[in-house]
């Protein structure tokens, strides 16, 4: 099944999307149980939507929010991929590379991705996210997908030379509204070997990125089972894996996203996460 969270009418909700792309809002009586995805993932509820009927919507009709609009935790995975590793000449590392985002750097499908005026080095990181279904502490790696809820389109935007001010990665990845995440979470289920997904990013149609999940360096279970050893995962939380090589600051010439440019991230069975981007100026 395909979940989304979005506003209608101007009430935020959630619900199934079909294959058509209408949304399907969650009943009243089960919102009222659950208020948001991350509720209803962590009542294990999302079985109770199967074969969900009601009007449902077109997607001029919604407003779609981050896939999961409020995570406890959102971590993401960085230098995962030999290509992104290779392009940025940092050597191998033994333990996956971390760092956090903010709930408001999220953005939905649609929305539009600010760069702040006083940089000119806004750049893409196409990646695949996932959502913790089950939490847990010291989770096993073989046990690491009974964890799992679903996965997700992500675009870790940053800007660079924040991120470079110093080696804490914090600044550049969290200005407001500059990590899509979207359009859809597919559950587990419908994705029976995350490692057979192809990653696409694209700027203006031209492809940036193209890479296969099962090119991660830390794959899905070591990077459940690292994190768990650290800190507890709820239902809810957002782990995003990492980008492939391809980001516009390692090329030659670099080179930037910029107002009137149109960002996207596909990936097989995920759909498309598009974004068009703007310029923020204090």
């Amino acid at each position: 099944m395909r979940f989304a969270s979005f506003e209608t009418d101007g009430r935020a909700t959630y619900g199934v999307v079909g294959s058509d792309g209408r949304h399907t809002p969650v009943p009243a009586a089960f919102q009222a149980r659950h208020p948001d995805l991350k509720a209803a993932i962590a009542a294990n509820a999302l079985g109770e939507l199967n074969g969900l009927a009601g009007p449902s919507l077109a997607p001029e009709q919604v407003r779609l929010l981050p896939v999961i609009p409020n995570p406890g935790k959102l971590i993401c995975v960085g230098l995962n991929y030999k290509s992104h590793v290779a392009e940025t000449k940092r050597a191998d590392s033994e333990h996956p590379s971390l760092f956090l985002r903010f709930n408001d750097s999220l953005a939905a499908h649609g929305d539009a991705v600010l760069r702040p005026a006083f940089s000119d080095r806004f750049d893409w990181e196409g990646e695949l996210a996932f959502v913790i279904g089950q939490g847990g502490r010291h989770i096993a790696k073989e046990d690491a997908f009974e964890h799992i809820a679903g996965y997700a389109c992500f675009n870790d935007v940053s800007v660079r030379d924040w991120q470079k001010h110093t080696h804490q990665f914090t600044p550049g990845k969290n200005f407001p509204g500059t990590g899509p995440f979207g359009p859809w979470l597919a559950t587990r289920d419908e994705v029976p070997d995350v490692t057979k997904l192809q990653l696409e990013t694209r700027v203006n149609g031209q492809v940036m990125q193209h890479a296969s999940v099962g090119d991660l360096i830390f794959d899905i279970p070591t990077i459940v089972a690292y994190i768990s050893r650290f800190t507890p995962l709820s239902p809810g939380d957002v782990i995003a894996t990492g980008t492939p090589g391809g980001v516009g600051d390692r090329r030659e010439p670099p080179l930037y996203m910029k107002e009137g440019d149109v960002v996207e991230v596909e990936i097989t069975g995920l759909g498309i996460l598009r974004n068009p981007i703007g310029t923020h100026t204090p």
